[in-house]
């Protein structure tokens, strides 16, 4: 069988994938408390989000089902969510929205893909790019991106606090250097990190694409108005370069796949289109729970009550956890932030690397997730080449036993790849 070069980019396996590949063949039949996996990227099940989403799921089962499963829908999304969406941030941000401001799509990652399809790859003026501002960043947007050096990133400045923390910052000056942006991307607060833009970071970047006359996308997935599962440092606004995507995948709902896009029409339009000629529409009966969410009120009260001091008591938890079991002879830090949900780590020496670090663990019954594959290509600037190599991530969503177990998995395999390193 021959692929066309751009089925060749899709159908293969991106460096995480291939490990998240990897971690569900060890685990298959394997016995609940056999591994300790740190690795996963789903919410945590956290109750009150499981109870409000099991209630509107049942009560748009039993009112909306002939409507809504049972014919095809609009491609922009059903009337009865995108009016929900449009009143919803009316009241939160007193945005005056219509129907050509709004789409929806199967997970905000579909609407992602959409817009790389639609903003990046050749043409007269050369290849135009999806552009990271700030990596390390989310590795499954360089999977969306079907042509060869399609994507790029832009690498940040690194500033310490005390002697385990670090905190990445925008270079909003090497982004500026870039010539070939075709849109701008980024999660905010972001995977892995949960760092979030700040005022004068977001208006930089809208600054930026207003003058390029291009997309700046911005990936709320964990961020604002649901499900705040880490430090928000700038609401959404409004403006006709900014796309902003939501989701309610890390509100407690990932299986429906109900992700959706606010922006002008101009990029609206042509993302409803790409919906309509690929998967025609999102799912119609989480459509119509997720619009019951809005509506109610109840989803603002899960994030406020449950999701957020879920997320914000998990970090403080594994902060401490490393603090008090890491090797206090390691140069290690951890990213800044409340709440989120993983823990960024950086190891600062030369013997340190991270896929190293995963095969011993994996040796262990222990799954983290390699750094390089949340950079692309090889971050240069302000950053040391060897920093993508030199960092791993942990979920936090695992229950707080096997958090424990595995971080003293963690710190007894640095002190063992350490001794290596020193012995003569």
């Amino acid at each position: 069988m021959e692929l066309s070069p751009i089925g060749a980019r899709l159908a293969g396996l991106s460096g995480l994938r291939s490990i998240m590949e990897d971690v569900a063949s060890c685990t298959a039949g394997a016995a609940q408390d056999e591994w300790l996996n740190l690795s996963v990227g789903n919410p945590a099940p956290i109750r009150e989000a499981r109870d409000m989403w099991h209630e509107v799921l049942s009560t748009a089962l039993a009112q909306e089902f002939d409507r809504a499963s049972c014919r095809y829908g609009p491609s922009r999304g059903s009337a009865a969510l995108v009016e929900a969406i449009a009143d919803y941030f009316h009241r939160a941000y007193g945005w005056d929205l219509g129907t050509d401001d709004i789409v929806v799509g199967p997970g905000s990652q579909m609407v992602c893909f959409a817009a790389a399809a639609l903003f990046s790859g050749p043409g007269p003026a050369g290849m135009r790019k999806v552009v990271l501002p700030l990596v390390p960043d989310y590795t499954g947007y360089q999977g969306m991106c079907m042509h060869e050096d399609g994507i790029a990133g832009v690498a940040p400045r690194i500033e310490t606090e005390g002697a385990h923390r670090f905190r990445y910052a925008l270079d909003l000056d090497g982004l500026a250097r870039q010539q070939d942006i075709g849109m701008l991307l980024i999660s905010s607060p972001g995977n892995p990190t949960g760092r979030s833009i700040d005022r004068a970071d977001l208006d930089g970047l809208v600054a930026l694409a207003e003058e390029r006359d291009v997309p700046l996308f911005i990936d709320h997935a964990y961020g604002a108005p649901f499900p705040r599962i880490a430090e928000v440092g700038a609401e959404p606004v409004l403006h006709k370069n900014v796309v902003n995507c939501f989701s309610v995948s890390k509100a407690g709902l990932p299986g429906e796949r109900i992700g959706f896009a606010i922006g002008a029409p101009q990029y609206i339009g042509a993302l409803a289109a790409v919906m309509s000629n690929s998967v025609l529409h999102a799912p119609q009966l989480s459509q119509a729970a997720v619009a019951l969410a809005l509506r109610s009120g109840r989803l603002d009260e899960v994030t406020r009550d449950a999701i957020s001091p879920y997320y914000r008591r998990k970090k403080e938890f594994m902060e401490e956890l490393l603090a008090d079991r890491m090797p206090s002879d390691v140069s290690w830090r951890s990213h800044a932030g409340a709440g989120g949900m993983f823990s960024w780590v950086w190891v600062d020496h030369p013997w340190f690397v991270d896929m190293e670090l995963y095969r011993r663990l994996k040796e262990k019954r222990v799954f983290v997730v390699p750094g390089r594959h949340f950079f692309v290509d090889a971050p240069s600037g302000p950053l040391p080449d060897s920093h993508a190599t030199r960092c791993f991530r942990m979920s936090l969503s695992a229950p707080e036993k096997v958090i424990i177990a595995g971080v003293e998995r963690v710190a007894d395999t640095l002190r063992e790849m350490r001794d290596e390193a020193l012995r003569p």
